[in-house]
């Protein structure tokens, strides 16, 4: 069977190379787990790394969090739906919000559970994902300041993660004004502007960030310890704090173009030939996990000599060209990760987790 392997002395070295990264720019910061998909060894090692905040997307994941660590404060952090309300309300301390009616019913819930629920509001800076209308925003902040078991902790917005929008010290400097509106016209203090994610922490290492955001939530660059900028490794951290491992269940010499009538393959691709291939042959591989996993896209073997060259549901084919460097059977390909190859791997139950 394929596994992973988070390796943690890495993920605590790019830990402490981010939290020294926000503490001189006086920031502060949560880590997103989501990626971790609820593996609850992981997500305690994350937890002893010593964040105080614990973001995630799927309230599942919160729980656990929980179970570990009551102290933890847990986001949940994408609009809830109506039907987990309840859930929300018990394990996440605050939740990002963009409905009127959503944050209504976590109020009544709230009251029910004698808890004051913390939200950010999350406002539209253009990637179109979710948020307020900033020409909504006075008005929607008006009726939520009303709700008596709802604390507004902060606002926030979110770019890169659906159309690509990238972020500018201007959105920044936006997000930050927006704060500065409402503060003068309630007279109420939002304690946080959360805009940052991995993507802005360029922008931070270049003086870019206006001082108006105080609050950073990051996943991937922890983990990954890649400039999503320039998509370029950042100089002292390590990209491969999770890795892949996988075996070679068969190796064999055999024709570089399939023989016989072509159509379409289960996934609905039509192989592309090379004419100049009849008649070669090369040494192909086959590892033990396939589309069901994670798709080949996102994999990136150690080896700069092998190159994957296609995937069925269960099964992986790896091109070994003359074989120079003499793989067997049983042998272990590993694999550095993209970050949504990882978010794959970690959600499937066919691949073994292992802590190193």
């Amino acid at each position: 069977m394929a596994y992973l392997k988070l390796f943690r002395d890495k993920l605590k070295h790019n830990y402490q190379y981010l939290d020294k990264l926000f503490k001189d720019n006086d920031i502060e910061w949560a880590v997103v787990t989501k990626v971790l998909c609820g593996n609850r060894d992981y997500i305690h090692e994350v937890i002893n790394l010593g964040t105080h905040e614990i973001c995630d997307s799927r309230i599942s994941n919160l729980k656990v969090v929980k179970e570990i660590d009551p102290s933890v404060q847990t986001i949940y952090i994408k609009p809830p739906a109506k039907r987990s309300i309840s859930t929300i309300v018990r394990y996440a301390d605050v939740s990002f919000n963009s409905e009127y009616e959503t944050i209504r019913m976590l109020n009544e819930e709230a009251k029910k559970q004698e808890k004051t629920h913390k939200i950010v509001i999350m406002i539209e800076l253009g990637d179109l994902r979710e948020g307020v209308m900033g020409a909504d925003l006075m008005d929607f902040y008006g009726r939520i300041f009303e709700l008596s078991n709802i604390e507004v902790a902060g606002i926030g917005s979110n770019l890169n993660c659906l159309h690509g929008v990238m972020p500018s010290q201007d959105k920044l400097v936006q997000l930050s004004l927006y704060e500065q509106l409402i503060e003068a016209k309630f007279d109420q203090k939002i304690p946080y502007v959360t805009g940052g994610t991995s993507v802005v922490i360029p922008l931070l290492m270049k003086g870019q960030v206006p001082q108006g955001i105080n609050h950073f939530r990051v996943g991937e660059m922890l983990y990954f310890g890649n400039d999503l900028f320039s998509e370029e490794p950042v100089e002292d951290m390590y990209q491969d704090v999770i890795k892949l491992y996988a075996e070679i269940i068969e190796l064999m010499e055999k024709p570089k173009v399939p023989i016989g009538t072509m159509a379409a393959n289960p996934s609905g691709e039509m192989t592309e030939i090379d004419e100049e291939d009849y008649g070669k042959k090369s040494y192909r591989a086959i590892i033990d996990l396939g589309l069901l996993d994670v798709s080949p896209d996102f994999l990136v073997p150690d080896d700069p000599n092998i190159e994957i060259t296609g995937a069925s549901s269960d099964m992986l084919i790896l091109e070994l060209g003359e074989n120079k460097q003499d793989f067997q059977v049983g042998d272990i390909v590993s694999f550095n990760l993209k970050y949504m190859g990882a978010l794959s791997l970690l959600n499937s139950d066919y691949i073994d987790k292992l802590l190193v």
